[in-house]
């Protein structure tokens, strides 16, 4: 059975990995993963994904909120009037 955030991730990667690979971390992030990681510390990885999921998300509604001024699509209704 696959995962579909899996294949999603691995898409992600090869579209944007590069790019990302060249975008530098914070100075002591790098270590600081890789100490969570030699100590199996998978509450607190999860944790550091959870925030950089949230802040995204909020970017991404931040940025869809300002283009609250575009105007909606109109979708013909599909309900029949007597």
């Amino acid at each position: 059975m696959t995962n579909p955030y899996a294949e999603w991730f691995e898409q992600l990667r090869s579209e944007y990995g590069e790019q990302l690979r060249a975008m530098p971390l914070p100075d002591g992030l790098p270590e600081h993963l890789r100490h969570l990681i030699a100590q199996h510390d998978e509450d607190a990885i999860q944790f550091m994904i959870k925030l950089a999921w949230q802040f995204g998300a909020q970017v991404g509604y931040a940025a869809g909120s300002r283009q609250g001024d575009t105007p909606a699509v109109n979708i013909p209704s599909t309900r029949v009037q007597a």
